[in-house]
């Protein structure tokens, strides 16, 4: 049985896309109350985003089992189990967690970043972001700038989206999590924001969930960006009500 102590310990488990299947469904009912778990999962799972897609050595076969094997076997400590002073102890065990479960992410991306991921989701959007027709070569340098910026929202039903941006490289990657499908003959069409005017900045594969997308042409002082759906092809303007709207972060 997953008790509330143990379902606030599995935002990294779940950023990573390690839990079971009744795990996760638990988790996702969790979150729909719980803030606190919500912002730290949005923020691991952009950090996943980041750091596995900036890696592009390959791993060994037997590699993945190993970091995968010695995740499941170290548990995080419950809030307020240790020491005489609960609250701070548990804040405490909770942020070194964190920060051990950041360390993990940055050893294994060194490695080949797609040891962390156990989802096939998480695999896809990774084969995404090295396609060719996708830039990633550029999506790659963005993420890993010195100056980038993220800023991450939740786009509802499950899925979150992240943008990170490069000034001096002049160029934006939306990070998407989770996102629907959209309908038959329909495609996610990505916008910047130009102070309240909307240019196009490419589409988003429409058969995949999880994706690292770089937004076509240069940020060019936008304040923000925006994903709307619409008709195959495209639109010359945005015609639907905005899927997301992001802020570029400063």
């Amino acid at each position: 049985m997953t008790t509330t102590a143990d379902l606030h310990l599995m935002t990294g488990a779940y950023a990573l896309h390690a839990l079971s299947d009744e795990e996760h469904a638990a988790f996702e009912r969790h979150l729909a109350d719980c803030e606190a778990c919500a912002q730290e999962t949005a923020e691991l799972s952009a950090t996943a985003a980041r750091l596995g897609l900036a890696a592009t050595v390959t791993p060994s076969a037997a590699l993945r089992g190993q970091v995968l094997r010695r995740i499941s076997s170290v548990r995080q400590v419950p809030p307020g189990t240790t020491g005489t002073r609960p609250v701070r102890a548990g804040r405490r065990a909770r942020l070194l967690s964190r920060w051990a479960l950041a360390a993990c992410l940055a050893a294994a991306a060194t490695l080949g970043g797609t040891t962390v991921w156990q989802h096939q989701r998480a695999e896809d959007a990774l084969r995404q972001a090295r396609s060719a027709r996708q830039g990633t070569a550029e999506i790659a340098a963005v993420l890993a700038a010195p100056d980038a910026r993220t800023r991450t929202a939740d786009l509802g039903d499950g899925a979150t989206g992240s943008v990170v941006v490069s000034r001096e490289r002049d160029r934006a990657v939306f990070v998407a999590s989770g996102m629907a499908r959209p309908a038959g003959g329909k495609v996610y069409q990505l916008w910047y924001d130009d102070d309240g005017t909307m240019r196009s900045a490419g589409f988003m594969d429409p058969g995949r969930t999880d994706q690292a997308v770089l937004l076509r042409g240069g940020v060019d002082g936008a304040s923000g960006m925006g994903v709307t759906v619409e008709p195959a092809g495209g639109s010359a303007e945005p015609s639907s009500t905005p899927v997301a709207l992001l802020g570029f972060p400063t």
